[in-house]
């Protein structure tokens, strides 16, 4: 439900989809404080009003969007408190934000999509684990490139958190009619969802980059999906979800889409190419990269099988040539298709 009341919105992280949430809420005409971590960066905001580096092309209107590396500024400024930062690097803000201290009490929300490598947490658990298990996180997730979200073409995304009523929060705050944003109460399924697909678009993009093949690709994005469930239902969260927004959606437009940068990732090393050098030459992060190692370690310890994900780990940190990967992949026993979830 769209509702013509206004909110005021400070979102941490100066990045594409940073600036595109930027954009919506703009356009929704709610208050925006846009944070950058470096002051230059943020004065280049300011005077082009575009983030020539992570989303070019896109104005950010001066009557409702403010441009700061202010943290004190952003922590006073609004009603949510939106981080929007690759999940390696959330903890190391959350904790200038800790020391800065948050003044009132604005819902945190996470629109990160990885998994901390080391203590294996998602997002909303890391800014618990942080800031307090007391304050409520809501995670925001879905297919939406921030490449479009900007450009006003239509986005589904869900919201969920434990608690209903802080979903619903950031759903009436969010929504727009072209940013449509649905709630559910399954947190770990729907920052599973987010995190998991960049994996498994690294092995599409490597489908892709050997010339696989349509029939070759359907069949793995088929075969990601039922293994993104299989974990989530390891992890305690609802089966349903990955066959939603978070899930389904996520990885439909990752794994198809020219923005996908784990997709991209997966290409290139499809072509020949090895990791260090794809990641060098790439401005924004592709979080699937470091989230593999940490799917790896969950799926160890929870004893989970997951195939397709093992190789692409193996690829990525011990230089598996990909053409033997994919035969590992094919030469595994062809079980009934739906038993082992």
């Amino acid at each position: 439900m769209i509702t013509s009341k206004k909110y005021r919105v400070a979102i941490l992280g100066d990045g594409g989809f940073g600036t595109a949430l930027s954009a919506v809420h703009a356009r929704r005409g709610n208050d925006v404080l846009l944070w950058s971590a470096f002051p230059e960066y943020a004065r280049l905001l300011e005077q082009k009003r575009e983030n020539v580096k992570f989303l070019p092309g896109i104005h950010l209107p001066e009557k409702h969007i403010r441009i700061s590396s202010d943290l004190q500024e952003a922590l006073a400024f609004g009603e949510f408190l939106v981080f929007a930062v690759p999940t390696q690097y959330l903890r190391g803000i959350l904790e200038r934000v800790k020391e800065t201290g948050i003044s009132g009490h604005p819902l945190l929300v996470s629109v990160a999509k990885g998994i901390e490598k080391g203590t294996l947490l998602r997002p909303s658990q890391i800014i618990g684990d942080v800031l307090g298990a007391e304050r409520a996180v809501v995670a925001v997730s879905g297919p939406s490139h921030a490449e479009e979200v900007a450009r006003n073409l239509p986005a589904l995304v869900v919201a969920a958190a434990d608690d209903e009523a802080c979903a619903r929060r950031v759903q009436e705050a969010f929504c727009d009619p072209h940013f449509r944003v649905y709630i559910q109460n399954d947190i770990a399924g729907v920052e599973l969802g987010g995190a998991l697909k960049n994996v498994l678009a690294i092995a599409v993009g490597i489908c892709d980059g050997l010339k696989l093949g349509d029939n070759a690709k359907a069949g793995l994005v088929s075969r990601a999906l039922v293994e993104m469930t299989r974990f989530g239902i390891a992890m305690n969260a609802n089966p349903n979800t990955f066959f939603g927004l978070s899930g389904l959606g996520d990885l439909v437009t990752t794994c198809f889409s020219p923005f996908g940068r784990n997709l991209r990732v997966g290409r290139e090393l499809g072509e020949g190419k090895k990791i260090g050098e794809i990641t060098r030459g790439m401005q924004m992060v592709a979080e699937g990269v470091d989230t593999a190692m940490s799917v790896h370690s969950l799926a160890e310890k929870y004893r989970i099988s997951t195939p397709i994900m093992s190789e692409v780990y193996r690829i990525l940190y011990y230089d598996k040539p990909v053409r033997q990967a994919v035969t590992d992949l094919l030469e595994r026993h062809a079980h009934q298709e739906l038993k082992h979830f």
